[in-house]
């Protein structure tokens, strides 16, 4: 058996533009620390060898800080380290990858058809193929390695399984039970797949190793897989990184909405960046503002949506001869002659906030 990390989808040196300027940087060299926590994860596993399947950066201009952690952290690992270039990271004349200078032990696949490394030491061959281009065709189309006596057969592959019609090198069950492969370490899905099989060849995606939006929300990291013929072992590692999380908060009968928030966190959530749905039906629309003043400093980031509506019927009262009553029916004439749904809910907010204001004497909070 062959123990080998399995890492992709770094992006290293994403834009993080929703953070702003200065906690995007803090991200940026946080991601660089990524490559640190990888690397001590497979010395801390004793690992046989380091696989690294494609969208290693996340564009063709990595910071030249980024480069020169990448050359010192890999060539001291001490192991093989094989690389197959993705779709944002792809191959070409003037990609990062041809001015990186990463040691002997470190293999790049630079061309699109699959090539192979011997690896006497593990008595193993490493397959794997690279995107040239932000697209490619299906890799494993026809691929079908002749077995080598007990010899392991691993491939690395930045590809999509399962869409035929992917430009981001489709990949089907049947060209996997067909390749001839021990096990597939494969990348471009940014949640972990788990190990799976087709035929006698087992395949998985570790997932991206940290989130970077709130589509890559929960516990990240990579896999340690234990490959053999025709046998495979595959367990997930969290690193530890910086979480986004997406959390739904009923606020319905709350009298303390910035308390009702609070008692919904069930972890500490000071590293992490979070988005708070606020629903229900309470007595008041949620305060946005004073909410995101009194709660930020409990997270890194923090972003807030109101998805409530009045526990009561806001537009009762329109008919009576009075301030509110003139406000709500103006409002009225508006909200009875708006075209589409958006229009109906923004002329809904401003009714709810104008409430507010005239009942409390408060500045009506910006939604």
């Amino acid at each position: 058996m062959i123990r080998i990390l399995h890492a992709a989808d770094l992006h290293l040196d994403s834009p993080f533009q929703a953070l702003g300027r200065e906690r995007a940087a803090l991200r940026r060299g946080e991601q660089r620390g990524m490559l640190e926590r990888i690397a001590a994860a497979v010395r801390e596993t004793e690992a046989d060898m380091l696989v690294l399947a494609g969208d290693l950066f996340d564009s063709d201009s990595p910071y030249p800080e980024t480069a020169r952690l990448l050359e010192q952290v890999l060539p001291e690992l001490g192991v093989p380290v094989f690389i197959a270039p993705g779709n944002h990271d792809w191959y070409g004349p003037r990609s990062p990858w041809t001015r990186l200078e990463l040691g002997e032990n470190v293999h790049i696949f630079t061309d699109a058809d699959i090539g192979c490394v011997r690896v006497p030491a593990l008595n193993a061959r490493v397959w794997g193929a690279a995107f040239t281009g932000r697209h490619r065709s299906a890799p494993l189309t026809g691929f079908a390695a002749e077995k080598d006596g007990d010899t392991i057969d691993i491939m690395v592959l930045h590809g999509e399984v399962g869409d035929p019609s992917s430009p981001y090198g489709p990949v089907s069950e049947m060209d996997l039970a067909r390749s001839g492969m021990d096990y597939v370490a494969l990348g471009h899905n940014h949640v972990c797949s788990g190990l799976r099989r087709a035929g006698n060849t087992f395949y998985a995606w570790p997932g991206c190793p940290e989130g970077r939006g709130f589509d890559e929300t929960g516990e990240k990291g990579v896999l340690l897989v234990e490959a053999g013929r025709r046998a495979c072992r595959a367990k997930f590692m969290p690193l530890g990184g910086r979480r986004y999380e997406t959390l739904t908060v009923d606020l319905t009968g709350s009298n303390d909405h910035t308390a009702t928030v609070r008692s919904a966190l069930g972890r500490d959530p000071a590293r992490d960046v979070y988005r708070v749905i606020l629903t229900g039906t309470p007595d008041t629309p949620p305060d946005l503002p004073r909410l995101q003043s009194a709660l930020e400093g409990q997270f890194f980031a923090l972003e807030l949506r109101d998805g409530t509506r009045l526990s009561r019927d806001v537009w009762q009262g329109r008919e009576v001869l009075s301030l509110r009553g003139l406000y709500l029916a103006k409002l009225w004439e508006r909200y009875q002659a708006a075209q589409t749904d958006d229009e109906r809910t923004a002329i809904e907010l401003a009714a709810r906030y104008g409430l507010q204001a005239l009942e409390n004497g408060e500045e009506p909070p910006l939604a």
